[in-house]
């Protein structure tokens, strides 16, 4: 079977047991702030099993997107290494939400691997949670004597806590579970060890195939189990594995997964596959990274250098450095996977065939990028060691005459060539080198790097990102537990509520709490809008707590607050800040006419890649692989204006099936995870009709006006508009016009502003020339005059005066004119330009090279008396500092040193 008839075989066999297909979620999560990427199929139900989203399908099946780099699934540096480990991966699961439990899920887990894929009986092996003391938690007993019906009892293995007790995280969903394994050793070496011995053991050929997680607890803070409203099945069957044990493979990298990728990696590079195991390791990182890399942008999340566009450009940046040390491929190459890739999964995950160009552009870019950062951290690095080989040989009295590339002067430093490890983490850390290459470059070398020194550093920094980052979340307290959550912002801007629950949250030293209400008008940010604030007011309306945000987890409305009512039972207010929601508003339609007006001027090529829309102004990014002119800039604020006055009216259906929305031509994200039913939000038919949750004007006109303030790029491909409306817009009118009438008062009434203001340009560039000569001619005088200050110390003519002349280029002409008439000199010249202390040094070429005199380490010493510092050439180095009246004492010290 090949990987597609694989997963399409999966998905039949539980529709077929009454499972409805769900479609991935997207791997980047936007609306959970415990997650930066969907790690297990589970993630998009979260909020299923914690019962806080009702239940429309009580039974489904998936394949998920997952990515596991970092937290407590990160297996990165495994990846490529051995035979399984992924960064991207698909997740096979089929769901029961308080539907079928553990008698269902076993019998078709087993029903699935040995009658449909033909898994031969003998060759599997399951286990079962043995049960925990100190958690009061017993033997799994249960499917225990269900798995007595399908295997021998000797096949069906205890296992312990860690390997057969399932938990997302500190807190939340959890409950015992029953792994399959399979032993895909060769017959011999099944008769000679018995594969029962082997499980969880780490082996690279017995391998856990399926995971069937039974929810039926939730892990609260303090770590004491609470059961759950329902129980539920949570299975997950890795996609990748599963290929590799049908096609009798043995390693997931010879399945038609990723062999297509590391065919075309090794075409290309001129190298066979399976003949060298370093460069073997490279084209399956290549061939892995691609694919997380690729569905990461795919959904929206373009590398940077924070959180989830950091993670992503750190693989980038893994596979880029193994196709440049291992495949010797100097120039671009990743982004020529992005086409092979795509067409793997074309009628699987179509958001990756249909920015396929998109996509490229950004990896191309990233790797250009990358490129340059590899050839500055290797030059870094080449001049630590010779520097530092320089010293070691002083140090240890050998001749600067030999080369630090003889053998005997190795064999006597061997054990002092050591890299610092605070220099490995600032190549990493600051120039983006990693750390695995630093190592590398330094056994070419026959250096070592201080690995515990680095670990130190590298602690720190965890340590400081942990500290800026922590947040103390509480237990939520239930108050009214029987009562739905209703979204009622559309329509209303106040209404009548309860409270749900609350909890505590610590975060960077502050207290907050968090409120669930029962009916809410408030706008949980998402979709690029910000979150709204109001107040929570008692049913007497005369006290009330302010909510300073509203944000969304695991799909429920969650109002924050520095403070709790007194009494939290009985009915609130739950009003909004209708204008800075009005305002929001204004700026959101906004975004989706521009949209539309960036598809008309530029192409349809144009997606949305981010927006932000808050009461003040609203930023919009977009794919586009070129600036914006000005011409074209013009003829979108002006499409966006004329709808504007148009005064279209919204247009809003709700609870609008999927698969209708679309065909009717709708506008829908990438990277975005939509329900079964959707919002539909219409400007003008033939003009902006999209999927949104977001909140909006009843007619184009109340925006105002429209005005764009700035077109950027943000990153390969991807461009950005700002822009401002209503009130706003109007201000920044009035603001410019303003400017415009001081400036003709200023050129005297002039009407024609462009020429005055030319003319001023050209007469101010002509004095400047003047004034540029008259500055010369001093300095080329000054210079004699100079000369005069001359004192010689050790055979050495020492210069050290004050010069008072108007600017830094000045200074420098005059120093290399002194230097032209002066040998073996030491200069040194102090000044004060623009108030600001700074100081000159200069030295003859005899005295660097013989003496072993340095410009820059000298002013570096001078600037301490000027509270500054700088740096330079060997022979030419100036700085700059705060403290004017230290200028005196560095002509003392400069006489002082020499």
């Amino acid at each position: 079977m090949t990987a597609k008839e694989i997963r399409q075989a999966y998905l039949k066999f539980f529709e077929s047991k009454q499972h409805h297909i769900v479609s991935s979620a997207p791997i980047v999560v936007k609306n959970d702030p415990t997650l930066m990427f969907t790690n297990a199929g589970m993630n998009q139900f979260k909020d299923l099993f914690l019962g806080e989203a009702p239940i429309k399908y009580p039974r489904v099946t998936d394949t998920q997107r997952c990515l596991r780099v970092s937290g407590k699934h990160n297996d990165l540096e495994e990846v490529g290494i051995d035979t399984y480990h992924h960064t991207m991966f698909e997740m096979l699961g089929n769901w029961s939400f308080g539907d079928y439990f553990k008698k269902e899920a076993i019998a078709w887990s087993w029903e699935l691997l040995t009658e449909v894929y033909k898994i031969p009986k003998d060759k599997l092996y399951v286990s079962i949670f043995e049960g925990d003391d100190k958690e009061g938690l017993p033997k799994d007993t249960e499917a225990y004597e269900l798995w007595k019906q399908y295997v021998p009892e000797e096949r069906i293995i205890l296992g312990n806590k860690k390997d057969n007790f399932w938990e997302m995280g500190d807190t939340g969903p959890c409950g015992p579970c029953s792994e399959i394994h399979v032993d895909c050793r060769p017959d011999d070496e099944r008769k000679a060890v018995e594969g029962k011995s082997l499980v969880n053991a780490d082996h690279p050929q017995v391998i856990e195939i399926w995971n069937n997680v039974f929810m039926q607890f939730n892990r609260l803070k303090d770590g004491s189990l609470q059961p759950l409203p329902a129980q539920h099945v949570d299975t997950g069957m890795g996609f990748e594995r599963l290929v590799r044990v049908l096609q009798g493979k043995s390693s997931n990298y010879d399945t038609d997964v990723f062999q297509p990728l590391i065919q075309f990696i090794a075409n290309h590079a001129g190298i066979v596959y399976g003949t060298d195991e370093k460069t073997d390791i490279a084209m399956r990182v290549m061939a892995d990274h691609i694919r997380a890399i690729s569905f990461v942008i795919a959904d929206g999340q373009l590398p940077s250098n924070n959180k989830a566009g950091y993670v992503i450009r750190r693989i980038l940046r893994r596979a880029v450095r193994y196709a440049y040390t291992f495949l010797n491929l100097k120039e671009p190459f990743l982004n020529q996977l992005v086409p092979v890739l795509a067409e793997q999964f074309k009628g699987v995950f179509e958001e990756l065939v249909l920015q396929q160009d998109f996509v490229q552009k950004v990896v191309l870019e990233e790797e250009v990028s990358f490129l340059r950062t590899l050839a500055t951290g290797i030059q870094r690095f080449d001049h630590y060691t010779r520097k530092q080989g320089e010293l070691l040989m002083a140090e240890n009295a050998i001749e600067l005459e030999k080369s630090f590339e003889d053998a005997w002067v190795h064999s006597i430093l061997k054990d002092q060539m050591v890299i610092s490890g605070e220099f490995a983490f600032e190549l990493q850390d600051t120039y983006g080198f990693p750390i695995d290459l630093t190592e590398l470059m330094a056994r070419e070398q026959r250096w070592s790097v201080d690995m515990e020194e680095y670990g130190r550093e590298l602690l720190k920094q965890k340590e400081r990102s942990r500290a800026a980052t922590a947040i103390d979340t509480g237990d939520w307290v239930i108050v009214n537990g029987n009562l739905e959550v209703e979204f009622v912002g559309y329509d209303d801007f106040e209404a009548e509520t309860e409270i749900v629950k609350y909890r505590k949250v610590s975060a960077k030293g502050k207290e907050q709490y968090q409120i669930v209400l029962s009916k809410t008008p408030f706008y949980a940010e998402s979709g690029g809008q910000v979150g709204d604030t109001g107040r929570l007011e008692d049913h007497s309306r005369l006290f009330f707590v302010d909510i300073t945000d509203t944000k969304k987890e695991n799909g429920v409305i969650v109002h924050y607050a520095d403070t709790l009512p007194e009494d939290l039972d009985g009915s609130f207010w739950a009003v909004i800040d209708e204008d800075k929601r009005l305002l929001s508003q204004d700026n959101h339609t906004a975004t989706h006419l521009l949209h539309a007006a960036l598809k008309k001027v530029l192409g349809t090529h144009v997606n949305q890649k981010g927006s932000m829309v808050n009461p003040d102004y609203l930023r919009f990014d977009f794919s586009h692989f070129e600036k914006i002119s000005e011409e074209d800039l013009a003829k979108i604020e002006h499409l966006v204006n004329q709808k504007v006055r148009e005064n279209i009216p919204l247009k809003e259906q709700r609870y609008v099936p999927y698969d209708q929305a679309i065909s009717s031509g709708v506008t829908a994200l990438f990277g975005e995870k939509y329900g079964d039913l959707v919002r539909i939000v219409t400007f003008d038919d033939h003009y902006s009709k999209e999927l949104c949750g977001g909140t909006h004007v009843q007619a184009t006109g109340q925006i105002g006006y429209f005005k764009i303030i700035s077109e950027s790029g943000v990153a390969a491909g991807v461009r950005r508009i700002e822009a401002i409306t209503a009130d706003k817009a109007e201000a920044f009118v009035l603001s410019q016009n303003r400017e415009l009438n001081e400036l003709r008062s200023l050129l005297k009434g002039n009407k024609d502003l462009t020429a005055a203001v030319s003319a001023l340009i050209e007469e101010n560039n002509k004095l400047k020339k003047e004034a540029d000569k008259a500055v010369t001619e001093q300095s080329a005088n000054l210079k004699h005059e100079i000369v005069h200050h001359l004192k010689t110390i050790n055979g050495v003519n020492l210069i050290a005066t004050h010069v008072d002349l108007p600017n830094a280029d000045a200074v420098k002409n005059l120093a290399f004119a002194v230097k032209d008439l002066v040998d073996d000199l030491f200069l040194v010249f102090t000044t004060l330009i623009d108030d600001k202390p700074g100081i000159t040094v200069m030295l003859s070429e005899n005295l660097v090279k013989d003496k072993g005199l340095n410009a820059s380490n000298i002013v570096r010493e001078l600037a301490k008396d000027i509270q500054g510092g700088g740096g330079g050439q060997p022979f030419y180095a100036t700085a700059g500092g705060k403290n004017k009246e230290g200028l005196s004492a560095v002509l003392l010290k400069a006489e002082e040193m020499l």
